[in-house]
């Protein structure tokens, strides 16, 4: 049947079985890619992977003694969660003002369905132009990729998944505007707005690092511009790596924040 559920260790062998393939795949990959050339560094073997992991923990004098990898993860995940938590904070107000207020709604829903189909990377130019190219610039990227499709979300979960009674018994009992928006709206929605913020983490990465490889002197999206000239992707898999596993516990982290403030909402 559709559907049909398996038991958790079933769950845990399937895992483990597509990374061992994953893994063992791209062994024969590699292998078969040095056969041909042995000093190859496009699909590196095992050991030049372990070499390219001491060559990024390794202290640089450039920056103070600092690896490369702890000063460009310093800026990027800086610039990633500044420009995210100002993209979720002005989008929950815009969505929740348009989800309740329909003059709200009939002002801003146009310019931002029309906003949410401009991709960020081609308003590079433009965000030169308006804020240069310092801290200002990754936050706009993200912020401006983030704040349409997020408040949008919001919005439609606003008018649909809050049921007209509560709205009317919750001014039946003297609620006022901001009572029965806080009370009422933002926490009907309150899982659903994180969900939303989940889905927008890995977006609003790519808009980040496509910044930082366009102008950036220090980051990951530089690194992997400067490794990618060289053709050294034994940096480049391990800065992926890196970008993967803070994805997935970001990811993991904000389901958990669901279940704990809304555990009504279910699994």
């Amino acid at each position: 049947m559709i559907r049909q559920p398996i038991s958790f260790r079933a769950h845990i062998a399937l895992g483990v079985v597509s990374v061992v393939v994953l893994l063992t795949g791209y062994t024969a990959l590699s292998y078969r890619q040095h056969q041909r050339n042995p000093s190859d560094k496009t699909i590196p073997n095992w050991s030049q992977l372990a070499d390219g992991v001491t060559r990024v923990l390794k202290p640089q004098d450039r920056y103070d003694g600092a690896s490369w990898l702890w000063t460009d993860a310093k800026a990027t995940f800086t610039r990633h969660f500044s420009g995210l938590a100002i993209g979720v904070l002005v989008a929950v107000v815009l969505g929740l003002g348009m989800g309740c207020f329909t003059p709200i709604e009939a002002l801003l829903l146009p310019p931002l369905s029309c906003l949410a189909k401009i991709p960020p990377t081609a308003m590079l130019a433009v965000f030169f132009v308006l804020v240069g190219t310092g801290m200002e610039l990754y936050i706009a990227m993200i912020a401006f990729g983030v704040i349409p499709t997020l408040a949008q979300s919001i919005y439609q979960s606003a008018r649909t998944d809050v049921p007209e009674e509560l709205i009317y018994k919750a001014y039946t009992l003297g609620a006022s505007h901001p009572e029965l928006i806080w009370n009422v709206t933002f926490k009907q929605i309150l899982p659903r707005i994180i969900e939303a913020v989940r889905l927008q983490v890995g977006p609003a990465m790519v808009y980040l690092i496509a910044a930082e490889y366009a102008i950036g002197d220090i980051g990951f999206g530089f690194r992997l511009r400067m490794q990618q000239r060289l053709s050294d992707m034994s940096t480049v898999y391990i800065y992926l790596a890196v970008l993967a596993a803070v994805g997935f516990l970001m990811d993991y982290s904000l389901t958990w924040l669901r279940r704990l403030l809304c555990p009504w909402f279910g699994k």
